[in-house]
């Protein structure tokens, strides 16, 4: 959508260093960037790039604005003024309301005129589906399941029974919700299912990545708040609650029952244990497992990072002697007694 950058200034917030009436109509990076495109800076490392860039403007910090050959959208945080602008350029393709002919749509489910289902989409027995969503092909909605208003499944999204989602929600594709969760009883016959229940409820502004899992209650309800960001391929387990806009990395596990607080952020291949409590603000880094409560805020993380193979097998070496080091000081100390 193309718009000058006096208008970009005015409804963004951005003070504007150059020409009034530049137009431009999408985004790029830096370093691809043409004469009709708007692109950030936010990254030193990148100031070759900057300073190179062919970019009809780009969006800076004040201290920056020197630096930029083009037009500069001055901002403090240029990274979320550049979210806000690249999605107003960008807008989403205007849903054709209405239902595919390949849809199956039980009689007793509720579909809002304003809404649109792609082919091949199932929706179930007393499922409603709110205002101006977009209901992507191959996607199931359960029976009773509730999906809010203005809500995007991008397709082939499983939504199993009975949950319920707010509004402004965002599933890619493959992602499941409600599915049940790992609930076996172990007897000397072998293992015993135990039923699931509870229920799941995902609240406004969420986003779920492809092919990510999120269980529903084994009895209470599993509880996913509003705003959180979920990354591909990432498994929330039974009874979870994750707080307001809390942002998880791909690849994280979150074991059942666990409570972890708003504005937490979780690291790539990270997650925790079950029935643990984590407070608000707490950062967990990459491969990093929280296997107790956190009570404070802060950075926390586990593991090692890569290295050559040589200094691990010492490392690991080492470590594997440990027991032997701890047996000798013990009796060194028994002996200085």
């Amino acid at each position: 959508m193309a718009t000058s950058l006096g208008e970009i200034a005015e409804t963004f917030g951005c003070t504007l260093k150059g020409d009034a009436g530049i137009v431009v109509d999408s985004v790029a990076s830096l370093a691809s960037a043409a004469d009709n495109q708007l692109s950030f800076y936010s990254n030193t490392a990148l100031q070759p790039l900057l300073e190179n860039t062919a970019a009809a403007a780009v969006i800076v910090r004040p201290n920056d604005a020197d630096h930029c050959p083009a037009a500069a959208l001055i901002h403090d945080d240029p990274y979320a003024c550049y979210a806000r602008i690249a999605a107003a350029l960008h807008p989403p393709a205007p849903l054709a309301s209405g239902t595919h002919s390949s849809a199956v749509v039980d009689t007793q489910a509720t579909v809002a005129e304003s809404s649109e289902l792609a082919a091949n989409v199932v929706v179930g027995r007393n499922a409603r589906i709110g205002e101006r969503c977009y209901i992507g092909p191959g996607t199931v909605v359960g029976n009773d399941a509730i999906i809010g208003d203005d809500c995007r499944l991008v397709a082939n999204v499983t939504v199993a029974h009975g949950v319920s989602i707010g509004r402004r929600v965002i599933l890619h594709p493959g992602a499941v919700v409600g599915s049940d969760g790992f609930g076996n009883a172990q007897t000397a016959e072998g293992w015993v299912k135990v039923p699931q229940v509870g229920g799941l409820q995902i609240g406004d502004d969420v986003e779920i990545g492809a092919n990510s899992t999120i269980d529903r209650g084994a009895m209470d309800d599993t509880i996913i708040g509003r705003g959180v960001r979920i990354d591909n391929l990432v498994q929330i387990a039974h009874n979870v609650q994750i707080g307001d806009h809390t942002a998880i990395a791909a690849q994280c596990g979150f074991a059942g029952s666990a409570v972890i607080g708003q504005r937490c952020m979780f690291a790539g291949h990270s997650g925790t244990v079950g029935h643990i409590t984590v407070c608000d603000d707490v950062v967990v880094m990459g491969k990093g497992v929280l296997t107790k409560d956190i009570s404070e805020p802060g950075v926390y993380s586990a593991l090692f990072p890569a290295e050559p193979i040589r200094d691990w097998n010492r490392k690991a070496a080492r470590f594997r002697r440990l027991d032997s080091l701890q047996q000798r000081v013990s009796e060194l100390e028994k002996k200085g007694q």
